[in-house]
């Protein structure tokens, strides 16, 4: 057989025996893409702006000493501005507790979130690992990879000759189901499927992250080993401030508290320019003990190693262009939907015809 009679049957046999899988994949994708500020839309609550030494004292609330509760992190909500999820750790998992609170501190929402728009919590663990951890993460993964050799097939496959690419592109509304079949999914797949396998790619790549870094090495991130010991006498607040002060129009991403001998706040900001909407890459080690910024990594100046490892995210997601970006990302979830749907019918329509 040619090459292009077994990449048909590959196309084929590989699409259908995972169709019902992408297409979750592809539904779970296209829901979650504003699920930030789905969530948001439901949590009650006016606008107020950062204020950096309100939210240390709710912290200081929600960890008082003697309780075994410490800080471990503060993130961005990333839909409605000025709102952030802190995680507090505790000495039993019963202790812990993550809250959403608005940027003068207030507490919005205390413990697991149960609003109407809970649905979009467990959609996101559905795309990223299937509910089951590691193991649904390398399933993902491998599936993924799956899926762009079968759109890079099809891409060979359907590919016009020069100068046949109106008729390629040209889909037929009368006549058999699946001539008819056969001309939307051939038109779909050669306008969209370029975009849909680089967006894809990118996705597969954050799934298998760890072995990307080990490959592209970029250089890591971490505070100096050399960083000042002793009692840690710098709050939260100044920390963040001292970090957004280094890089001015900066919003706050996240805040990763003092841990070690070695006390240093890790603060991550997200710079106007950068590629990521909210989750900035640009990051600052502030010292607990004296206050000095002991090393800075500026995501718009970072080398290409970096550059690409931090930018698959943003890239995939669509943040990297904007509304614009996360429409087009919606628009690709959907199309590998329908891509699904009409691939499954061109399948069936055959399978009709030959059984005649």
């Amino acid at each position: 057989m040619t090459l292009k009679a077994n990449l048909i049957r590959w196309h084929r046999w590989a699409g259908l025996a995972a169709a019902a899988f992408w297409l979750v994949q592809a539904l779970t994708g296209v829901l979650i893409v504003f699920h930030w500020e789905i969530r948001d839309a439901f949590i009650p609550g006016a606008h107020r702006q950062t204020d950096l030494a309100a939210i240390e004292r709710t912290v200081g609330q929600l960890t008082p000493e003697g309780s075994g509760a410490r800080l471990g992190s503060i993130w961005t909500g990333a839909g409605a501005p000025d709102r952030y999820d802190v995680s507090i750790t505790g000495d039993t998992p019963e202790a812990s507790r993550s809250v959403r609170i608005d940027g003068a501190g207030q507490i919005l929402v205390d413990g697991d979130y149960t609003g109407p728009a809970a649905w979009t919590t467990p959609l996101v663990l559905i795309h990223h690992n299937l509910l089951a951890g590691d193991t649904g993460s390398w399933i993902v993964g491998i599936s993924g990879v799956l899926l762009v050799t079968n759109i890079l097939s099809g891409l060979y496959i359907a590919w016009p000759k020069r100068g046949q690419w109106g008729r390629a592109l040209r889909v037929q509304r009368k006549g058999q189901a699946a001539v008819r079949h056969y001309s939307w999914h051939r038109a779909l797949g050669l306008i969209v499927g370029v975009p849909a396998l680089a967006s894809i790619t990118a996705g597969v790549l954050l799934t298998f992250a760890g072995g990307v870094e080990r490959i592209v090495q970029p250089a890591p991130i971490a505070a100096p080993a050399d960083a000042p010991a002793g009692a840690a006498s710098v709050g939260l607040a100044a920390a963040a401030g001292t970090a957004l002060a280094a890089y001015p129009g900066s919003t706050l991403a996240a805040v990763y508290a003092p841990d070690g001998e070695r006390p240093v706040w890790q603060i991550r900001v997200t710079q106007p320019d950068e590629a990521r909407r909210a989750y900035g890459a640009t990051r600052v080690f502030v010292s607990a003990v004296d206050g000095r910024i002991l090393a800075r990594f500026d995501a718009l100046d970072a080398a290409p190693s970096r550059a690409f490892v931090d930018g698959l995210f943003p890239f995939h997601t669509g943040e990297m262009g904007g509304l614009a970006g996360r429409i087009a990302v919606a628009a690709i979830g959907a199309w590998l939907v329908t891509m699904i749907i009409v691939g499954v019918l061109l399948w069936a329509a055959r399978r009709k015809v030959r059984a005649r």
